[in-house]
């Protein structure tokens, strides 16, 4: 596959200054980092490098280079391996040069973003080329970690995949318990429809072909297929003939993902990206 990390850009600081200003309060405490404090020398400088301890695909470095910066701006971050390719263990990702104490005092934090984003697009990155040549994009949701969906969802697209909703507010996602309210498929659609203006998506999930077959003349953006087998999204991508998106959902995995995808959806989404993918093995070692 053919990166595209250099076309996404880093996330601004506003957006992501606030969790990584909860990390750094969470770590530093009361008294700040009591360690490096009596054990370095005040005007000790050092050169680090972050190198990866297994392959994969790195993420993270937006939150990384700002947790640096916050903790103090004479420490400089230079890139020597891009976001979103695939590296080799043994690959140094980055130099880290300035006084020392600073350096120490930030590295685990730096590590707590850089380890778990980093994990987060490589197992994309796997979902991805299991795809192969099939048209179905692979999909996140919204099963993040508190405080660190857009981080998260950037590490998605670094790994080459796709975003679904960053939240309830940016479109309508009619879900079984939305429809079980509702009292049915077409009406939960009927007041969709009424409630929006033109520029606003609507997705509804559905268990069964009947259910499928009830959404269509709605014309929703994308109708999600709910845990269903390969023979019924095969039968749901027939039935649709095109007419509307297709996501397929539910329980997908490395083993289930490529059958799933020759079933011809357009969209696969995978809540493991964001909320089981392991971390990356990072460390930071003396350059």
């Amino acid at each position: 596959m053919t990166s595209t990390s250099l076309h996404i850009p880093l996330l601004p600081d506003v957006t992501i200054e606030p969790i990584v200003r909860l990390a750094l309060e969470e770590d530093l405490g009361r008294a700040g980092d009591i360690t490096s404090d009596a054990v370095i020398a005040p005007d000790a400088v050092m050169a680090t490098l972050v190198r990866t301890r297994q392959a994969g695909v790195p993420a993270g470095y937006d939150a990384a280079r700002l947790t640096l910066r916050l903790v103090d701006p004479d420490l400089v971050w230079e890139t020597l391996a891009p976001e979103g390719r695939i590296v080799a263990a043994g690959t140094s990702l980055a130099r880290i040069s300035g006084p020392a104490r600073s350096m120490l005092t930030a590295e685990r934090v730096v590590l707590n973003f850089l380890g778990p984003l980093s994990g987060v697009a490589s197992m994309t990155r796997r979902f991805v080329d299991l795809v192969g040549d099939r048209k179905a994009r692979i999909v996140c949701t919204r099963k993040t970690s508190p405080g660190q969906r857009a981080l998260q969802k950037r590490a998605v697209r670094l790994g080459g995949g796709v975003n679904h909703r960053f939240g309830l507010d940016d479109a309508i996602l009619i879900k079984d318990n939305h429809i079980a309210a509702a009292g049915g498929v077409s009406n939960a659609l009927r007041r969709a429809n009424a409630a929006v203006g033109h520029l606003r998506a609507i997705e509804i999930e559905v268990d069964t072909l009947d259910q499928l077959k009830e959404a269509l003349p709605f014309a929703p953006h994308a109708i999600l297929l709910d845990n269903m087998s390969t023979d019924m999204l095969r039968e749901a991508v027939r039935i649709t003939d095109g007419r509307c998106r297709l996501e397929a959902s539910g329980g997908v995995t490395e083993s289930t993902v490529r059958g799933i995808a020759e079933t011809g959806v357009d969209y696969i989404s995978v809540g493991a990206l964001t909320h089981s993918a392991p971390a990356l093995d990072l460390g930071l070692d003396e350059d």
